[in-house]
């Protein structure tokens, strides 16, 4: 390979990594859990409190929700595959627990609380 070569890949690595670096910094802590259920709205709880519940789905199996420590997981689900099982614990708006058999939706939502969009005198 010529040193041009080299080019294409080291700038799409480099545009990667700043894409990422990105995301990271603008992400910000949600403050709540938004649960949904065939896509209506079961539950919102605080992501500040302790939660240890179970989410009935639409074929008659259930997830198990947990929030502890500012994160959002699903720990045992009853559809085959068990997919939103494995998926990482979640804390950032806009970040998502999908179980698709049992059409469970796990969302964080919100933002910093406290804060003022504008002051007026």
């Amino acid at each position: 390979m010529k040193k041009a070569d080299w080019l294409i890949p080291a700038a799409a690595v480099m545009t990667a990594v700043l894409w990422y670096a990105f995301l990271f910094i603008n992400s910000t802590d949600g403050s709540e859990v938004r649960v949904l259920v065939d896509g209506k709205e079961y539950a919102v709880y605080s992501l500040e409190s302790e939660v240890d519940t179970v989410i009935p789905g639409v074929h008659g199996m259930n997830n198990h929700l947990v929030i502890h420590d500012g994160y959002a997981d699903i720990t045992e689900a009853g559809c085959p595959d068990a997919l939103c099982v494995h998926q990482k614990a979640i804390s950032k708006k806009g970040e998502t627990i999908v179980c698709l058999p049992n059409k469970v939706v796990i969302e964080i939502t919100g933002g910093e609380k406290g804060e003022y969009d504008a002051v007026a005198n």
